[in-house]
């Protein structure tokens, strides 16, 4: 009885520093990823790290795919549980805006979710069927988000969730890869800007033919943003 109670603690012991030693790995690994672009890093330079072997490292992480996808989920959803945290129940626009800002204060996670969305649109890629599925989960959030708020009226019923989730989140990325390109470019404030234009837009019927709505415009008008 003894010697199955002695086994069974070495062995649980043994789990316990194996999972130990994952944890950390993925943890170096998203410290390495903030450090180096995503398209130099290798399990070489996490290994290095470490201070172990790269077959060492493989023993936990066969694969240099599996290990990326373990630390963006790892570095992304420690980021969500804390934008979650701040924003609460409030409007999936505060939550989009509140994610625009974390991206801002931590640019390397902005260009490696950037860098993996070109991977994800590779079907060939291995983390494409994960990537692609994460991203579905993504706009299923907003989506079903947008849906609360007009239920609840925090958004107009004329906006379909939808369409408006497909907006929002083209407001998000596209801002945010002109962030990454442009110097000049205040990510906040550019959002919250383009945002109150799109909320105004909500606020109308869509109209199919854009050339009845240019055609309101005058000479005179403004097209200031």
């Amino acid at each position: 009885m003894l010697e199955h109670t002695s086994a069974d603690t070495q062995a649980a012991a043994a789990a316990a520093a194996t999972l130990h030693l994952r944890i950390t790995i993925v943890g170096a690994t998203v410290d390495l990823l903030r450090d180096v672009p995503f398209h130099e890093a290798h399990a070489g330079m996490v290994a290095d790290r470490m201070d172990i072997t790269v077959d060492e490292l493989h023993q936990h992480f066969p694969s240099w795919d599996g290990l990326v996808l373990a630390a963006l989920d790892r570095w992304n959803g420690n980021r969500m549980d804390e934008v979650t945290r701040e924003v609460g129940g409030g409007p999936t626009v505060d939550l989009l805006r509140a994610i625009v800002a974390s991206n801002a204060e931590d640019p390397a996670l902005m260009r490696l979710l950037v860098a993996l969305l070109s991977v994800a649109g590779n079907p060939a890629h291995p983390m494409a069927t994960y990537l692609r599925s994460r991203y579905q989960l993504f706009t299923s959030q907003i989506r079903r988000g947008l849906e609360h708020d007009i239920a609840v009226g925090r958004a107009p019923h004329t906006m379909d969730p939808r369409r408006g989730a497909e907006q929002l989140i083209a407001l998000y990325e596209g801002l945010q890869l002109q962030a990454m390109l442009r110097s000049d470019l205040d990510l906040v404030p550019a959002f919250d800007r383009a945002v109150a234009r799109l909320e105004r837009g909500w606020m109308e019927r869509y109209e199919p033919q854009a050339a009845a709505r240019f055609s309101r415009w005058s000479d005179g008008g403004s097209w200031e943003i």
